[in-house]
C-alpha cells in the first residue's frame, strides 16, 4: 500500500492557527462508516449523536510544558530541546535542534534554576539528558517552558490551558490528545446526565506525533513507542459495558490505540502500564473501538491511515475532501469528525 495514496489538497489557509475561544463552537462532519454519508454540526450537538448505549473513553494524559531554549555553556550557541519521554533518574529522551552541536558531554543552560548535560547520542535528532536542577522539575518546566505545539503552528499560544484538554490529569504528553480539546466540563456533564458512560485511559504521546512517515509503502513504516495506562476499575467497567453490548467511541486516536492494544493482547480489558506501537492502517482487524471522535490529520500521516482503516479510505478521502470545500479548519486547534 503506497503512502501516498493518503495524500490530499489542503489549502495552507485552513491549517488552524489559534484555537476558537470556546471550544464547543468548532464544526463537525459526522461521518457514517457504514454508508459514506455527511452531516455537517456543531460539536456542542454531538450529545444529539450519543445514546445511553454508548461508553465515550477519553485520554487523561496532559501535556508538558517541555519546549525549552538555552545555550551551550561553552560556546553560548543556541539550542532547542523537546522533552519527549521521562527515562528514570532525571534522565530525559529530547528532540534537539541542531542536534549535530550536541555531543555526549556537551551541557546546555536553559535558566538559572535549570541545565541539561548530554548523556548519550541517538538517530534523528534525539538526545539523552541528564536533568539539573533544584526543587521540583515540573515547576521550573510550568515556568520557564514553552507548550510543545507541532510545527505548523505559527502563532503564538495565549493561554497555556487551551493546549490541554479540560480534564487533563498526570504531566507525561510532548503534545495534546487534540480531540479532546473540544469538551467542555459543562459539556461533559450533559452527557453524563444523558446517560451516556465517560472513562479515562491514559497513553502519554510521544515522538510518533511528531515524525512524519519518510517511506514510500505504508508498510514498511516503524511506529514509535508510547506508554499507556489503564487501572483495574475503569478496566472492570469496560468489560461491563461490553458484555452488556455497548458502543465503545474512542475520543482520539489516542484512546484508539490504548483499547485496541490492550485488546488485541488480551482479549479483554485489564489493568495494565505498558509501551504500543501499535500501527492501524487500512486491513487492519478491528478488536473493540466502534467509532471515533477525532481531528482532521495530516496528509500521508499514520493517522489518517488508522481513521481510513475504520471508516475506509475512499470514505474518508470524499469527507476530507468536502471538509475542504465546506472550509473546515484543520488539524490540532480545528474542527472535529464523529465517525459513527
Amino acid at each position: 500500500m503506497k503512502v501516498d495514496e493518503f495524500d490530499y489538497y489542503l489549502p495552507e489557509e485552513l491549517i488552524a492557527q489559534t484555537p476558537l475561544a470556546d471550544r464547543t463552537s468548532s464544526r463537525l462532519l459526522i461521518l457514517d462508516k457504514n454508508d459514506g454519508s455527511i452531516k455537517h454540526e456543531t460539536f456542542r450537538n454531538i450529545i444529539n449523536y450519543l445514546t445511553p448505549n454508548d461508553v465515550l473513553v477519553l485520554n487523561d494524559t496532559k501535556v508538558i510544558p517541555s519546549r525549552l531554549y538555552g545555550k551551550k555553556i561553552d560556546t553560548d550557541a543556541k539550542i532547542e530541546v523537546l522533552l519527549l519521554k521521562d527515562k528514570g533518574n532525571d534522565v530525559w529522551e529530547a528532540l534537539t535542534k541542531p542536534a549535530r552541536r550536541v555531543k555526549v558531554g556537551t551541557v546546555i543552560k536553559f535558566s538559572d534554576k535549570l541545565s541539561a548535560t548530554c548523556v548519550e547520542e541517538k538517530e534523528e535528532g534525539i538526545r539523552l539528558f541528564k536533568m539539573n536542577y533544584e526543587g521540583i522539575l515540573l515547576e521550573i518546566l510550568e515556568e520557564i517552558g514553552m507548550m510543545p505545539l507541532p510545527p505548523y503552528i505559527h502563532e503564538k499560544l495565549k493561554d497555556n490551558d487551551r493546549y490541554q484538554t479540560v480534564y487533563a490529569k498526570d504531566y507525561g504528553s510532548a503534545a495534546a490528545p487534540t480531540a479532546g480539546l473540544h469538551f467542555t466540563k459543562e459539556l461533559l456533564t450533559q452527557i453524563k446526565e444523558k446517560g451516556i458512560q465517560i472513562e479515562y485511559v491514559t497513553l502519554n504521546v510521544g515522538l510518533g506525533t511528531f515524525r512524519p512517515v519518510q517511506v514510500d509503502t505504508v508498510e514498511e513504516h516503524h511506529m514509535h513507542t508510547e506508554k499507556y495506562h489503564m487501572n483495574k476499575e475503569t478496566a472492570d467497567r469496560l468489560n461491563e459495558a461490553v458484555k452488556n453490548g455497548k458502543r465503545i467511541i474512542a475520543v482520539g486516536t489516542t484512546s484508539t490505540r490504548t483499547l485496541e492494544s490492550i485488546y488485541t493482547k488480551y482479549g479483554t480489558f485489564k489493568e495494565c502500564v505498558e509501551d504500543t506501537n501499535i500501527f492501524i492502517y487500512p486491513g487492519y482487524e478491528w478488536k473493540i473501538v466502534k467509532g471515533l471522535i477525532t481531528n482532521f490529520h495530516l496528509p500521508k500521516s499514520t493517522l489518517i491511515m488508522l481513521v481510513s482503516s475504520l471508516a475506509g479510505k475512499n470514505h474518508i478521502m470524499h469527507a476530507y475532501e468536502e471538509a475542504v470545500k465546506e472550509r473546515y479548519r484543520f488539524f490540532s486547534f480545528g474542527d472535529a469528525m464523529f465517525i459513527k
